[in-house]
Protein backbone atom coordinates (compact mmCIF):
# COMPACT_ATOMS: atom_id res chain seq x y z
CA UNK A 1 0.00 0.00 0.00
CA UNK A 2 3.10 2.15 -0.71
CA UNK A 3 4.30 4.35 -3.72
CA UNK A 4 7.34 4.08 -5.98
CA UNK A 5 8.72 6.34 -8.53
CA UNK A 6 10.43 5.46 -11.56
CA UNK A 7 14.35 6.03 -11.45
CA UNK A 8 14.73 7.25 -15.10
CA UNK A 9 17.04 11.04 -16.55
CA UNK A 10 14.93 13.61 -15.86
CA UNK A 11 14.25 15.04 -19.66
CA UNK A 12 14.54 19.07 -19.53
CA UNK A 13 13.03 20.88 -22.44
CA UNK A 14 14.39 24.07 -23.96
CA UNK A 15 11.71 26.21 -24.72
CA UNK A 16 12.28 29.20 -26.76
CA UNK A 17 10.44 32.54 -25.63
CA UNK A 18 9.29 34.18 -29.40
CA UNK A 19 8.45 37.91 -29.04
CA UNK A 20 6.17 38.68 -32.11
CA UNK A 21 7.04 42.26 -33.45
CA UNK A 22 4.22 44.53 -36.04
CA UNK A 23 4.48 47.16 -37.69
CA UNK A 24 1.66 49.91 -38.16
CA UNK A 25 1.14 52.42 -41.29
CA UNK A 26 2.06 55.78 -39.60
CA UNK A 27 -1.28 58.02 -39.81
CA UNK A 28 -0.61 61.95 -40.93
CA UNK A 29 0.53 63.86 -37.98
CA UNK A 30 -1.94 66.62 -37.34
CA UNK A 31 -0.69 70.28 -36.81
CA UNK A 32 0.46 70.78 -33.12
CA UNK A 33 -2.10 72.38 -30.70
CA UNK A 34 -0.99 75.29 -28.98
CA UNK A 35 1.46 74.53 -25.86
CA UNK A 36 -0.30 74.27 -22.77
CA UNK A 37 1.06 75.79 -19.94
CA UNK A 38 0.62 73.87 -16.29
CA UNK A 39 0.73 75.14 -12.97
CA UNK A 40 3.50 73.99 -10.63
CA UNK A 41 2.67 71.18 -8.20
CA UNK A 42 1.52 72.75 -4.50
CA UNK A 43 2.92 70.71 -2.25
CA UNK A 44 5.33 67.40 -2.33
CA UNK A 45 4.81 65.05 -4.93
CA UNK A 46 3.08 61.80 -3.60
CA UNK A 47 4.03 58.58 -5.12
CA UNK A 48 1.61 55.87 -4.13
CA UNK A 49 3.93 52.76 -2.77
CA UNK A 50 3.65 49.28 -4.94
CA UNK A 51 0.68 47.12 -4.96
CA UNK A 52 1.85 44.00 -2.82
CA UNK A 53 0.65 40.77 -3.76
CA UNK A 54 -1.28 38.90 -0.76
CA UNK A 55 0.62 36.55 1.11
CA UNK A 56 -0.57 32.66 0.45
CA UNK A 57 -2.22 31.47 2.22
CA UNK A 58 -0.36 29.22 4.94
CA UNK A 59 -1.70 25.37 5.29
CA UNK A 60 -3.40 25.06 8.88
CA UNK A 61 -1.36 23.04 11.32
CA UNK A 62 -3.02 19.39 11.68
CA UNK A 63 -3.42 19.63 15.80
CA UNK A 64 -4.61 21.85 17.73
CA UNK A 65 -4.93 21.12 21.87
CA UNK A 66 -8.29 20.42 23.15
CA UNK A 67 -9.61 19.51 26.06
CA UNK A 68 -11.51 16.20 26.99
CA UNK A 69 -14.81 18.05 27.39
CA UNK A 70 -14.67 19.24 23.67
CA UNK A 71 -14.72 15.26 22.73
CA UNK A 72 -18.17 14.08 21.78
CA UNK A 73 -19.52 11.27 23.94
CA UNK A 74 -15.98 11.10 25.87
CA UNK A 75 -18.39 10.16 28.96
CA UNK A 76 -20.82 7.73 27.50
CA UNK A 77 -17.92 5.77 26.05
CA UNK A 78 -16.91 2.58 27.46
CA UNK A 79 -12.84 3.33 27.45
CA UNK A 80 -12.69 -0.21 29.08
CA UNK A 81 -13.00 -1.86 26.00
CA UNK A 82 -10.23 0.00 24.08
CA UNK A 83 -7.92 -0.60 27.17
CA UNK A 84 -6.59 -4.01 25.72
CA UNK A 85 -5.88 -2.14 22.70
CA UNK A 86 -4.01 0.40 24.43
CA UNK A 87 -1.83 -2.04 26.40
CA UNK A 88 -0.98 -3.45 23.02
CA UNK A 89 0.25 -0.24 21.74
CA UNK A 90 1.92 0.32 24.84
CA UNK A 91 4.02 -2.92 24.82
CA UNK A 92 5.86 -1.72 21.22
CA UNK A 93 5.93 2.22 22.08
CA UNK A 94 7.30 2.47 25.51
CA UNK A 95 10.21 0.74 24.32
CA UNK A 96 10.50 3.07 21.25
CA UNK A 97 9.44 6.72 22.51
CA UNK A 98 10.47 8.10 25.14
CA UNK A 99 7.30 10.31 26.09
CA UNK A 100 5.36 7.13 26.05
CA UNK A 101 7.07 5.68 29.10
CA UNK A 102 5.62 7.50 31.99
CA UNK A 103 1.83 6.67 31.12
CA UNK A 104 2.56 3.28 29.72
CA UNK A 105 4.33 2.27 33.28
CA UNK A 106 1.47 4.04 35.12
CA UNK A 107 -0.92 1.86 33.40
CA UNK A 108 -0.30 -1.13 35.16
CA UNK A 109 -1.72 0.69 38.09
CA UNK A 110 -5.00 0.75 36.72
CA UNK A 111 -7.52 -1.36 37.68
CA UNK A 112 -9.14 -2.16 34.37
CA UNK A 113 -12.71 -3.04 35.26
CA UNK A 114 -13.40 0.30 36.55
CA UNK A 115 -14.38 2.82 34.05
CA UNK A 116 -13.61 5.80 35.71
CA UNK A 117 -10.44 5.11 36.67
CA UNK A 118 -9.75 3.82 32.44
CA UNK A 119 -11.32 7.33 31.74
CA UNK A 120 -9.64 9.28 34.63
CA UNK A 121 -5.80 7.79 33.26
CA UNK A 122 -6.40 9.17 30.06
CA UNK A 123 -7.37 12.65 31.07
CA UNK A 124 -3.97 12.27 33.32
CA UNK A 125 -1.65 11.40 30.93
CA UNK A 126 -3.03 12.41 27.48
CA UNK A 127 -4.09 16.05 25.85
CA UNK A 128 -6.53 15.53 23.07
CA UNK A 129 -5.39 17.42 19.70
CA UNK A 130 -8.05 17.75 17.27
CA UNK A 131 -6.78 17.07 13.36
CA UNK A 132 -7.82 19.09 10.59
CA UNK A 133 -7.04 19.02 7.09
CA UNK A 134 -4.27 21.42 5.47
CA UNK A 135 -7.51 23.35 3.93
CA UNK A 136 -8.30 24.06 7.62
CA UNK A 137 -11.65 21.56 7.40
CA UNK A 138 -12.09 19.04 10.55
CA UNK A 139 -14.07 16.50 8.98
CA UNK A 140 -12.63 13.52 6.69
CA UNK A 141 -13.63 10.45 5.22
CA UNK A 142 -14.00 7.26 7.50
CA UNK A 143 -13.93 4.16 5.96
CA UNK A 144 -13.88 0.34 7.20
CA UNK A 145 -11.92 -3.34 7.04
CA UNK A 146 -12.10 -6.69 7.91
CA UNK A 147 -10.81 -9.78 8.16
CA UNK A 148 -11.30 -11.58 4.85
CA UNK A 149 -12.20 -15.77 4.40
CA UNK A 150 -10.90 -17.38 1.68
CA UNK A 151 -11.23 -20.96 0.44
CA UNK A 152 -8.08 -22.32 -1.19
CA UNK A 153 -5.17 -25.19 -1.64
CA UNK A 154 -1.34 -25.57 -1.24
CA UNK A 155 -1.26 -26.79 -5.30
CA UNK A 156 -3.23 -25.18 -8.03
CA UNK A 157 -6.23 -27.32 -9.26
CA UNK A 158 -9.49 -28.00 -9.89
CA UNK A 159 -11.50 -24.47 -8.53
CA UNK A 160 -8.39 -22.90 -7.35
CA UNK A 161 -6.82 -21.16 -9.90
CA UNK A 162 -6.08 -18.06 -8.37
CA UNK A 163 -2.23 -17.51 -6.90
CA UNK A 164 -1.35 -15.61 -3.89
CA UNK A 165 2.63 -14.95 -3.68
CA UNK A 166 5.13 -14.29 -1.25
CA UNK A 167 7.34 -11.60 -1.54
CA UNK A 168 9.76 -12.09 -4.83
CA UNK A 169 13.54 -12.79 -4.01
CA UNK A 170 14.21 -9.62 -6.85
CA UNK A 171 11.63 -6.79 -4.75
CA UNK A 172 14.37 -3.97 -3.80
CA UNK A 173 13.32 -1.90 -0.95
CA UNK A 174 15.03 0.80 0.09
CA UNK A 175 14.15 2.72 3.30
CA UNK A 176 14.31 6.10 2.84
CA UNK A 177 14.23 7.50 6.07
CA UNK A 178 17.65 5.86 6.99
CA UNK A 179 19.51 7.98 4.56
CA UNK A 180 16.98 11.41 4.47
CA UNK A 181 15.79 12.12 7.92
CA UNK A 182 13.08 14.15 6.16
CA UNK A 183 11.69 11.45 4.35
CA UNK A 184 11.10 9.32 7.44
CA UNK A 185 8.41 6.46 6.82
CA UNK A 186 8.68 6.72 3.37
CA UNK A 187 10.12 3.46 1.46
CA UNK A 188 11.17 2.93 -2.37
CA UNK A 189 10.17 -0.48 -3.81
CA UNK A 190 11.25 -2.04 -7.50
CA UNK A 191 13.48 -3.97 -8.68
CA UNK A 192 17.45 -3.40 -10.53
CA UNK A 193 18.32 -3.28 -13.69
CA UNK A 194 22.01 -3.19 -13.97
CA UNK A 195 22.47 -0.94 -11.40
CA UNK A 196 19.31 1.48 -11.27
CA UNK A 197 16.28 0.77 -9.39
CA UNK A 198 13.48 0.29 -11.62
CA UNK A 199 10.01 0.09 -11.11
CA UNK A 200 8.49 -3.56 -10.17
CA UNK A 201 6.20 -5.46 -12.46
CA UNK A 202 2.40 -3.81 -12.03
CA UNK A 203 -0.72 -5.48 -11.08
CA UNK A 204 -1.43 -5.69 -15.46
CA UNK A 205 2.09 -6.88 -15.57
CA UNK A 206 2.53 -9.92 -13.13
CA UNK A 207 -1.28 -11.02 -14.62
CA UNK A 208 0.25 -10.62 -18.16
CA UNK A 209 2.95 -12.73 -16.48
CA UNK A 210 2.76 -14.42 -13.36
CA UNK A 211 5.82 -14.44 -10.93
CA UNK A 212 5.62 -18.43 -11.55
CA UNK A 213 7.49 -20.10 -8.47
CA UNK A 214 6.42 -17.53 -5.97
CA UNK A 215 2.52 -18.70 -5.42
CA UNK A 216 1.89 -19.26 -1.41
CA UNK A 217 -1.48 -20.52 -1.55
CA UNK A 218 -3.94 -20.60 -4.72
CA UNK A 219 -7.98 -19.56 -4.05
CA UNK A 220 -11.12 -20.26 -5.68
CA UNK A 221 -11.94 -16.72 -6.74
CA UNK A 222 -10.10 -13.61 -8.46
CA UNK A 223 -12.12 -11.04 -6.71
CA UNK A 224 -11.70 -12.42 -3.37
CA UNK A 225 -8.12 -12.69 -3.62
CA UNK A 226 -8.38 -8.73 -4.79
CA UNK A 227 -10.07 -7.58 -2.01
CA UNK A 228 -7.86 -9.83 0.34
CA UNK A 229 -5.01 -7.01 -1.14
CA UNK A 230 -7.19 -3.88 -0.08
CA UNK A 231 -7.93 -5.45 3.27
CA UNK A 232 -3.93 -6.54 4.07
CA UNK A 233 -5.06 -9.73 6.17
CA UNK A 234 -7.39 -12.72 5.80
CA UNK A 235 -8.12 -15.98 6.70
CA UNK A 236 -7.12 -19.35 4.23
CA UNK A 237 -9.94 -22.26 4.53
CA UNK A 238 -7.72 -25.12 2.94
CA UNK A 239 -8.83 -27.89 0.82
CA UNK A 240 -7.09 -29.95 4.06
CA UNK A 241 -9.38 -28.46 6.34
CA UNK A 242 -6.80 -26.84 7.85
CA UNK A 243 -7.22 -22.56 8.68
CA UNK A 244 -4.12 -20.51 7.84
CA UNK A 245 -3.78 -17.11 7.92
CA UNK A 246 -1.92 -14.84 4.97
CA UNK A 247 -0.46 -11.02 6.70
CA UNK A 248 0.81 -8.49 4.44
CA UNK A 249 4.16 -8.93 3.66
CA UNK A 250 5.35 -6.57 1.42
CA UNK A 251 4.07 -4.16 -1.88
CA UNK A 252 5.22 -4.09 -5.62
CA UNK A 253 5.72 -0.07 -5.04
CA UNK A 254 3.02 1.36 -7.56
CA UNK A 255 0.55 3.70 -5.97
CA UNK A 256 -2.87 2.08 -4.58
CA UNK A 257 -6.00 3.80 -6.58
CA UNK A 258 -9.12 3.36 -5.85
CA UNK A 259 -11.15 0.91 -8.66
CA UNK A 260 -14.29 3.00 -6.70
CA UNK A 261 -13.35 5.85 -8.26
CA UNK A 262 -13.22 4.70 -11.51
CA UNK A 263 -16.77 3.55 -11.53
CA UNK A 264 -17.56 7.57 -10.84
CA UNK A 265 -15.05 8.28 -13.47
CA UNK A 266 -16.68 6.56 -16.32
CA UNK A 267 -20.25 7.32 -15.25
CA UNK A 268 -20.78 3.71 -14.38
CA UNK A 269 -21.82 5.00 -10.32
CA UNK A 270 -22.14 7.72 -8.49
CA UNK A 271 -19.90 8.47 -5.12
CA UNK A 272 -22.95 7.19 -3.26
CA UNK A 273 -23.51 4.16 -4.80
CA UNK A 274 -20.10 2.53 -4.82
CA UNK A 275 -19.61 0.08 -2.07
CA UNK A 276 -17.70 -3.30 -2.10
CA UNK A 277 -21.29 -5.01 -2.54
CA UNK A 278 -22.01 -2.62 -5.83
CA UNK A 279 -18.78 -3.88 -6.89
CA UNK A 280 -18.74 -7.14 -6.30
CA UNK A 281 -22.03 -7.15 -8.48
CA UNK A 282 -20.61 -4.77 -11.26
CA UNK A 283 -17.75 -7.72 -12.00
CA UNK A 284 -20.82 -10.98 -11.54
CA UNK A 285 -22.91 -8.59 -14.49
CA UNK A 286 -19.69 -7.99 -16.44
CA UNK A 287 -17.08 -11.13 -16.22
CA UNK A 288 -14.90 -10.22 -19.30
CA UNK A 289 -14.00 -6.54 -17.85
CA UNK A 290 -13.11 -8.17 -14.52
CA UNK A 291 -9.44 -7.84 -15.26
CA UNK A 292 -9.40 -4.69 -16.51
CA UNK A 293 -11.27 -3.19 -13.33
CA UNK A 294 -8.44 -4.55 -11.41
CA UNK A 295 -5.70 -3.70 -13.38
CA UNK A 296 -6.98 0.30 -12.61
CA UNK A 297 -5.29 -0.53 -9.10
CA UNK A 298 -1.32 -1.51 -10.03
CA UNK A 299 -0.65 -2.02 -6.33
CA UNK A 300 0.19 -5.23 -5.42
CA UNK A 301 0.49 -6.98 -2.81
CA UNK A 302 2.41 -10.00 -1.30
CA UNK A 303 2.10 -12.22 1.82
CA UNK A 304 3.40 -14.15 4.50
CA UNK A 305 1.75 -17.24 6.49
CA UNK A 306 0.92 -17.25 9.83
CA UNK A 307 -0.92 -19.70 12.01
CA UNK A 308 -4.22 -18.94 13.40
CA UNK A 309 -2.99 -20.07 16.79
CA UNK A 310 -6.65 -18.01 18.36
CA UNK A 311 -9.84 -17.49 16.24
CA UNK A 312 -10.67 -14.87 18.73
CA UNK A 313 -7.60 -12.74 17.93
CA UNK A 314 -7.22 -10.43 15.27
CA UNK A 315 -4.19 -10.32 12.70
CA UNK A 316 -1.83 -8.04 13.21
CA UNK A 317 -1.28 -4.09 11.75
CA UNK A 318 1.37 -2.27 10.88
CA UNK A 319 2.55 -1.74 14.51
CA UNK A 320 3.19 -5.64 14.78
CA UNK A 321 0.51 -5.88 17.61
CA UNK A 322 -3.10 -7.89 17.12
CA UNK A 323 -5.96 -5.61 15.63
CA UNK A 324 -9.08 -5.54 18.03
CA UNK A 325 -12.54 -5.09 16.34
CA UNK A 326 -13.97 -2.02 16.73
CA UNK A 327 -10.73 -0.62 18.55
CA UNK A 328 -8.50 -0.08 15.84
CA UNK A 329 -7.91 1.88 12.83
CA UNK A 330 -5.41 2.72 10.46
CA UNK A 331 -4.14 5.91 10.03
CA UNK A 332 -1.86 8.08 7.78
CA UNK A 333 1.34 7.38 9.74
CA UNK A 334 3.10 10.36 8.34
CA UNK A 335 0.90 12.94 10.42
CA UNK A 336 0.04 10.46 13.28
CA UNK A 337 1.95 8.29 15.57
CA UNK A 338 1.46 4.70 14.80
CA UNK A 339 -0.13 3.11 17.88
CA UNK A 340 -1.27 6.62 19.77
CA UNK A 341 -4.93 6.67 21.25
CA UNK A 342 -7.57 8.34 18.79
CA UNK A 343 -11.01 9.84 19.54
CA UNK A 344 -13.08 9.09 16.86
CA UNK A 345 -16.70 10.47 16.10
CA UNK A 346 -18.64 9.40 13.38
CA UNK A 347 -21.51 7.59 12.32
CA UNK A 348 -22.10 3.18 11.53
CA UNK A 349 -23.37 2.96 7.45
CA UNK A 350 -26.67 0.77 7.89
CA UNK A 351 -28.73 3.25 10.28
CA UNK A 352 -26.58 6.33 10.71
CA UNK A 353 -26.34 5.69 14.30
CA UNK A 354 -23.28 7.59 16.41
CA UNK A 355 -19.82 5.89 16.33
CA UNK A 356 -18.22 7.76 18.76
CA UNK A 357 -15.36 5.79 21.26
CA UNK A 358 -11.83 5.74 22.11
CA UNK A 359 -9.96 3.38 19.32
CA UNK A 360 -5.79 2.52 18.45
CA UNK A 361 -4.02 3.80 15.10
CA UNK A 362 -1.93 0.57 15.13
CA UNK A 363 -2.37 -0.25 11.32
CA UNK A 364 -1.86 1.87 7.84
CA UNK A 365 -3.35 1.58 4.16
CA UNK A 366 -2.25 2.72 0.71
CA UNK A 367 -5.92 4.43 0.34
CA UNK A 368 -5.11 6.02 4.21
CA UNK A 369 -3.64 9.56 3.35
CA UNK A 370 -4.59 12.55 5.33
CA UNK A 371 -4.85 13.90 9.05
CA UNK A 372 -8.64 13.41 9.19
CA UNK A 373 -8.93 10.02 7.31
CA UNK A 374 -8.54 6.64 8.55
CA UNK A 375 -10.35 2.72 8.60
CA UNK A 376 -11.94 1.41 10.92
CA UNK A 377 -11.32 -2.34 11.75
CA UNK A 378 -14.49 -4.08 11.84
CA UNK A 379 -13.05 -7.64 12.83
CA UNK A 380 -14.14 -11.18 10.47
CA UNK A 381 -17.02 -12.18 9.98
CA UNK A 382 -19.84 -11.72 7.47
CA UNK A 383 -21.37 -8.69 9.76
CA UNK A 384 -18.06 -7.39 9.77
CA UNK A 385 -17.36 -7.73 5.70
CA UNK A 386 -20.75 -6.66 5.09
CA UNK A 387 -20.20 -3.34 7.55
CA UNK A 388 -16.63 -2.57 6.36
CA UNK A 389 -18.17 -2.52 2.50
CA UNK A 390 -20.74 0.08 3.37
CA UNK A 391 -18.69 2.34 6.02
CA UNK A 392 -17.73 5.41 4.11
CA UNK A 393 -18.92 8.10 6.37
CA UNK A 394 -17.73 11.21 7.10
CA UNK A 395 -16.23 11.63 10.63
CA UNK A 396 -13.55 14.10 13.14
CA UNK A 397 -11.03 12.98 14.85
CA UNK A 398 -8.59 13.69 18.10
CA UNK A 399 -5.08 12.30 18.81
CA UNK A 400 -4.56 12.38 21.90
CA UNK A 401 -0.95 12.71 22.47
CA UNK A 402 1.39 12.01 26.11
CA UNK A 403 1.50 15.62 28.52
Amino acid sequence: MYTIRRSVPVLIALVSLLSACSTEPKPTAPSAPPPVTMPPPVGPVVVPPPVQPPAPTAPTAPLTPATFAALPGWQQDDVRQAWPAFLQSCSVLASRQAPWKAPCAAAGAVDAKDVVAVRRFFETYFVPNQLRNPDGADTGLITGYYEAMLYGARKRGGAFQTPLYRVPDDLVTVDLGSIYPDLQNRRLRGRLSGKTVIPYQSRADIDRAPLSGKELLWVSDPVDAFFLEVQGSGRIKLDTGETVRLGYADQNGHPYKAIGRWFVEQGIMTPDQVSAQSIRAWIAANPSRRQELLNVNPSYIFFTETKVSDPGVGPRGALNVPLTPGRSIAIDRTILPLGAPVWLSTTLPKDGAPLQRLVMGQDVGGAIRGAVRADFFFGFGPEATENAGLMKQSGTMWVLLPK
